[in-house]
């Protein structure tokens, strides 16, 4: 295929990788940061040891702090910053490409896991919010099992692109795909987002029984139901049933559930080991997206009047409204009830 230029937003670990990936498929790659020093460091020394040390980075990656630099004749703009900072550099991306005066928008993806406070929205919603002033952005998430420190040793990794627009999703997966990188293309983006976000949440629980000395067990139990509760709510949110045994949530629960590389799963260990949370956030150097999406998912099973027990549990640790051995203790007194329950909407699944 043709060069693209790609701009990629957040050069974390997981946006670092990703630009890797662009920059060996033979892609001109722009990695933004908005930290002046670290893309500083990037583009002289080749390297961003912070978040993948040891990692020498392509030529053909240009990191910056400059906004108008990495969108400038950009054909792809790639979301990879927190869920928090995600309507601010939206924001930003937006007024920038409103001063170059671009003829055409870029199709819009984003590499995200989560769910905005408060509004519960989704990344693909608030990107489509944002950019609306400026025309009908054609958004793609990229999700999956795919650890950054794994990919850039080139180990093998398959994750899903999905989105409403056939053409952009398959632009996507063609700029990514390579014989260590795989991507699948699914049209169902509300099963891929949830799925990615909510995914966090278990992986925090399995940390924490973990942490607590649990073993397998109990991990593989929670994991199962934690899966059971991540489709009840997506197919009540409009999600299509048969995407929660695909890589963006089955897969990724897996990988991030039971990996020390998961900031999700570390997390959680350390809070069953005792430690609080503001501490282990404030030694982690990384957002973990399960605290807060722990809390929005509570809430949004709440309006949607979707049973998620084992949320409500982590959500109960992490407003301090309840120990870990006491929520263990509710979820096994829990009512008797069939592993399998299916009602004519399927609202009610596992």
């Amino acid at each position: 295929m043709t060069t693209k230029k790609i701009a990629v937003l957040g050069a974390g670990s997981w946006g670092t990788a990703l630009a890797m990936v662009l920059a060996e498929n033979g892609h001109d790659v722009t990695l933004w940061t908005h930290n002046p020093d670290q893309a500083r460091e990037i583009q002289t020394t080749r390297r961003n040891d912070r978040y993948l040390p040891n990692v020498i980075l392509p030529n053909n990656i240009v990191a910056t702090n400059d906004m108008t630099e990495a969108l400038v004749k950009a054909d792809l703009i790639n979301f990879v910053v927190p869920t928090k900072a995600i309507r601010q550099v939206a924001s930003q991306v937006v007024a920038t490409l409103q001063k170059i005066g671009i003829q055409q928008l870029p199709v819009i993806m984003h590499a995200t896991k989560g769910l905005e406070q408060e509004t519960h929205l989704r990344i693909s919603e608030i990107l489509i919010e944002v950019f609306q002033p400026i025309g009908q952005a054609k958004v793609v998430v990229l999700s999956g099992p795919s650890h950054a420190e794994e990919v850039v040793k080139h180990d093998i990794t398959a994750i899903t692109a999905a989105s409403a627009d056939d053409w952009a999703c398959h632009l996507v997966q063609e700029v990514f795909m390579n014989d260590y990188f795989r991507v699948y293309t699914n049209p169902d983006i509300i099963g891929v987002e949830l799925a990615g976000s909510l995914k966090n949440i278990i992986a925090l629980g399995a940390g924490a029984l973990v942490g607590a000395g649990y073993g397998d067990n109990a991990k593989a139990a929670l994991i199962t139901r934690g899966l059971a509760e991540i489709t009840r709510l997506g197919v009540a949110m409009g999600a299509d049933p048969l995407t929660f045994m695909g890589l963006s949530a089955v897969g990724d629960l897996i990988v991030t559930a039971t990996s020390i590389h998961s900031r999700n799963w570390r997390a959680g260990k350390q809070v069953g080991q005792g430690q609080a949370i503001k501490d282990v956030e404030d030694q982690m150097g990384m957002v973990v997206e399960g605290f807060a999406t722990a809390i929005s998912a509570y809430e949004l099973a709440k309006e949607a009047g979707v049973e998620m027990p084992i949320t409500q549990a982590i959500y109960q640790v992490i407003q301090g409204e309840n120990s870990i051995q006491d929520v263990i203790k509710a979820l096994m007194a829990r009512e008797r009830k069939g592993e399998i329950q299916f009602e004519d909407n399927l609202k009610d699944i596992f």
